[in-house]
């Protein structure tokens, strides 16, 4: 059985701990023990860090194609060599069945895989020009990158960011959540035996707010990639003003799911319903405001919260469990404000709506149904294992619910309607909208948000080039 690792940052390829720094106590969502003690960085760290990246930027700058090909694809293969390993430790630290965290791998590897292609794929161009004159349009690696990722992914999110960086030619200073260090470090830690020089990549953890001003207040940093909530990403927007960093913002969301009445009910429900309960409903562009046509409304209130309720809850390492715990103890208490406040506006609750024992960050998968729009779970991202359902009388109205918000990350619609799923595609305002699926992500695929989600991509051609910059060249 893969026991937890010892926790340390990784400056220049050195392990760093001990040495009197805070900790910050690493915790099991199962059982709210503590699994280990986090060195957390100092100013002197983060300075350090900061002058490796930068000798780190010149030296990645000027390698080849083939070079950061080869390093992305050799951690590929790492990954997938000690995968097992690596989801039992992300499931001990964030608490999604073992199941979803292997999947999260494959979503690391291919990445990487296609990173490492689309370094051989940045193309410029030539412009036409009189003759005796040639200019050019050349990408080029914007240059040190700030990365900070969250907990809900463990694996998925410093992958994300760490192989856009390292494709472009860019050098990257990782601050990932503090609940989740080891995963983050498992897959650095393959890139870096992969043949990553040591300069290229830190991995740095510490008091959010003293980290983000002191590497964004630096002139070093280039480029900020950010994956959290709307808050605190337009507080980053904000630091990053001063010195003009660029930035990609993966921010919250409040996906809508359009459900008509010309489907199978029981064929949306089978995604629907484990597509709420992923990750204990902690993603996202998890399926939260379901949208349904009246007609349909009370067998679909009802199948989901019969799916729900029969969902298997516990400790993601155990067999057949399909829904783990939440991340930390702010959640499920968030989870019961929400469900309160809700009840007392007038909504019914279907199913759930209640912890599960006394132990850990468990909380029942919930379906709340006939919600007033002002209750505040219509209106802020629960990021938590709750279905939303409300009747609606027409494709209109339908629509405008899915846009009320101003959030924009991910949509879904159900319709057999071919005119209506041309109509959604253009009408529904969402940087990534799946109809008739909930599968929108891909290594090819831009993943990102409109409006208070963010704006930039990851993933795709567009999450690579998001760590670059374009320079027009003009030779008379």
């Amino acid at each position: 059985m893969t026991q937890y690792p010892s926790l340390h940052m990784i400056i220049d390829g050195e392990q760093v701990s001990g040495g009197g720094r805070r900790t910050f106590d690493v915790v099991n969502p199962v059982t709210g023990e503590t699994l280990a003690e986090l060195p957390l960085a100092d100013p002197a760290d983060l300075d350090r860090a900061l002058e490796v990246a930068q000798k780190g930027f010149a030296i990645w700058r000027k390698s080849t194609p083939q070079q950061r090909a080869a390093v992305l694809q050799g951690a590929a293969r790492l990954i997938t060599e000690r995968g097992d390993d690596l989801a039992r430790i992300a499931t001990m630290e964030e608490g999604k069945p073992i199941a979803e965290a292997k999947m999260e791998l494959m979503m690391v590897t291919g990445w990487f895989n296609f990173a490492a292609g689309e370094t051989s794929r940045l193309y410029g161009r030539e412009l036409v020009r009189p003759v005796g004159q040639r200019s050019t349009v050349r990408w080029e690696p914007v240059g040190p990158v700030a990365a900070f990722a969250p907990w809900n992914f463990p694996l998925g999110n410093p992958g994300r960011k760490l192989g856009a960086a390292i494709a472009a030619g860019c050098s990257i200073i990782l601050k990932s959540a503090e609940e989740t260090p080891a995963s983050a470090l498992g897959i650095l830690q393959a890139l870096l035996d992969a043949g990553l020089p040591k300069e290229v990549a830190q991995a740095v953890f510490g008091v959010p707010d003293e980290v983000s001003r002191h590497l964004l207040g630096s002139p070093i940093i280039r480029k900020l990639s950010f994956t959290g909530s709307t808050v605190i990403g337009k507080h980053l927007a904000k630091l990053c003003a001063d010195n003009m960093i660029r930035t990609t913002m993966e921010l919250g969301g409040h996906g809508p799911v359009l459900v008509f009445d010309d489907v199978d009910v029981d064929r949306v429900l089978a995604t629907a319903a484990p597509g709420k309960t992923r990750n204990c409903g902690q993603v996202c562009v998890s399926p939260t405001r379901f949208i349904v046509q009246e007609n349909v409304f009370e067998r679909f209130r009802d199948g989901m919260a019969e799916r729900l309720a029969a969902t298997k809850v516990g400790n993601g390492l155990e067999d057949g469990v399909q829904m783990g715990p939440m991340a930390n103890p702010r959640r499920p208490d968030a989870m019961e404000k929400f469900v309160a406040n809700a009840r007392d506006k007038g909504a019914r609750v279907n199913t759930g709506g209640e912890r599960i024992g006394n132990q850990g960050y468990f909380f029942q998968p919930t379906v709340l149904s006939e919600i007033p729009l002002d209750a505040d779970i219509m209106n802020e991202e629960p990021f938590g294992p709750i279905a939303l359902v409300n009747p609606y009388a027409d494709e209109e109205a339908m629509i405008a619910e899915a846009n009320r918000l101003p959030y924009g990350l991910a949509a879904y619609a159900w319709t057999d309607n071919v005119q209506r799923q041309r109509r959604l595609a253009a009408e529904i305002e969402a940087g990534m909208v799946g109809i008739n699926s909930h599968m929108i992500g891909g290594a090819d695929a831009p993943f990102g948000g409109v409006q208070w989600s963010g704006h930039g991509s990851e993933d795709g051609p567009e999450g690579v080039k998001a760590c670059m910059v374009l320079k027009a060249v003009h030779e008379g």
